[in-house]
């Protein structure tokens, strides 16, 4: 790829995709998941898609890189140009070698066990020779901050540096385009905030195109160029210069902790093949609480509440709890049944009414008969949230339930946390969005290299600086930290 400035101003005026009025339907689905869709992409823009969950942001970017319609026999119209040519005269994985993708859910695309033979696949594939292999992994290995983890399995990463290796093995075939679905929703704000800087210094020297789908849009500051923004019917409805966005802020909860103890962790250890995930992690949580476990990618978070639901087996230590649910980052590993309907009422615990009230306040009302792998990431995670819910769990582990989703779902995600707290519910929730921890938090459980810090009063960490930069979260902006009651 040319790095000379004068060509990365040449690039600005070249045409990289052209829609007009594009439509995409999935060939079992009654109605559009796209309708009328126009815009065009130049060289070296920066551009981000926003919208409610569901509203088809995911799978306009599966148009762009040829993933559809080939690969789900989805019904296409209107005109679609890539590069200037037709997108359906493109050839299979032609298109690839010039646009480089990062899905939304970075276990969907990895093929090899370790990081270094993953990087060594995707170069492969574009026929590298070997020779030359060696130094392009060891370069970009450096480029991603992973050289640290170049023979680890891939399987055994946390959420966040998965997300980091799907990049790399992106960012390893040099490409013209990068599309990017929601990469911050798994990275801690250090890590995120780094990634931002860094992806616009790689921009800025390449001539690079970014395409991004996102929520969170006041992690990015003034990166992007201009915005698309979708309604929850597949059309655009603003295409506008990108305006820096301030963080989506709630109302302060009120605490209904109750003297009595909801789960006991007493020295719990987990060793896999022979590597300490967790050290003796001892703490108690009382019910009505709410706990928000932080810190670093791969510092054990996501471990420590597989091993309090059994799905990880403890290498030594105690753990006492009425009952436990469990929401986790891949919400599809849960689901059992046919429909979403289904799926939420499949304990029996929770009656029909209760589901149905369920299912509108999760804005999944109108999807209730839709199989739960057919929709949204965002969507899935709610379905797996509203089937613990209505299971009725006295304890409920939800691991980052806030990605993927829109203000209007985080806004019913908070106000459902809370009115269940008043029932007795206790929380441990697994965040990176500091804003929603710093609202829905009693008690911050501080992780970092599979140790405990400390269990900690909310309000003590977020007023603590220094304690912050050591587990990589930046202070939440505006919270209020429980100050006032509930609205």
């Amino acid at each position: 790829m040319l790095l000379h400035a004068r060509k990365t101003v040449m690039w600005v005026h070249e045409e990289v995709f052209l829609l007009h009025n594009a439509s995409f339907r999935f060939p079992e689905d009654e109605n559009n998941t796209l309708t009328d869709v126009s815009f065009s992409v130049r060289q070296g823009e920066k551009l981000v898609i926003s919208g409610p969950s569901g509203s088809g942001k995911s799978t306009l970017l599966y148009l762009l890189n040829r993933l559809y319609p080939a690969n789900c026999d989805g019904i296409v119209a209107g005109e679609i140009r890539l590069f200037g040519k037709q997108a359906d005269e493109y050839l299979p994985g032609e298109i690839n070698h010039r646009v480089a993708t990062v899905f939304q859910d970075p276990d969907s695309q990895f093929c090899m066990p370790t990081v270094e033979e993953e990087l060594a696949f995707t170069l492969e594939n574009l026929h590298i020779p070997r020779a030359a292999m060696e130094e392009r992994i060891s370069e970009i290995l450096e480029l991603t901050g992973l050289s640290a983890f170049r023979h680890s399995i891939i399987h055994s990463l946390s959420g966040g540096m998965k997300q980091r290796v799907a990049t790399a093995c992106a960012l390893a075939m040099k490409p013209e385009v990068l599309l990017l679905d929601e990469p911050l929703s798994h990275l801690d704000p250090f890590t995120a905030q780094k990634f931002v800087v860094w992806l616009d210094g790689l921009q800025k020297k390449s001539g690079l195109t970014v395409i991004a789908v996102e929520h969170r849009l006041d992690l990015w500051g003034a990166f992007f160029d201009r915005e698309l923004s979708m309604d929850g019917f597949g059309r655009i409805t603003e295409d506008k210069p990108f305006q820096p966005k301030n963080p989506v802020l709630f109302p302060a909860r009120v605490s209904a902790i109750e003297p009595s103890t909801a789960l006991t962790v007493d020295r719990v250890a987990v060793e896999i093949k022979k590597k300490n995930l967790l050290s003796c992690i001892s703490f108690e949580v009382k019910r009505g609480e709410v706990v928000v476990i932080a810190g670093p990618n791969g510092s054990g978070k996501s471990t420590l509440l597989k091993a309090l639901c059994g799905i990880y087996k403890r290498s030594s230590g105690i753990i006492q709890s009425p009952g436990i649910g469990y929401v986790p980052q891949s919400p599809e590993f849960l689901f059992l049944s046919q429909t979403i309907e289904k799926e939420l009422a499949f304990s029996g615990t929770s009656s029909p009414l209760e589901v149905a009230d369920l299912l509108e306040r999760l804005a999944l009302g109108r999807l209730k008969d839709a199989h739960p792998f057919s929709v949204s990431h965002g969507q899935k995670r709610r379905v797996a949230i509203g089937a613990m819910l209505a299971d009725g769990h006295p304890v409920l582990l939800m691991d980052e339930p806030t990605s993927g989703q829109d203000f209007a779902a985080l806004q019913e995600l908070f106000t459902l946390i809370h009115e269940r707290v008043q029932e007795g519910l206790t929380f441990l929730i697994v965040t990176h969005d500091m804003e929603f921890a710093a609202a829905v938090a009693d008690s911050v459980l501080l992780i970092k290299d599979g140790k405990m810090t400390g269990k900690f009063l909310a309000s003590d960490v977020w007023g603590d600086a220094s304690l912050l930069a050591a587990h990589q979260l930046l202070p939440p902006k505006g919270a209020n930290c429980h100050a006032a009651s509930f609205a």
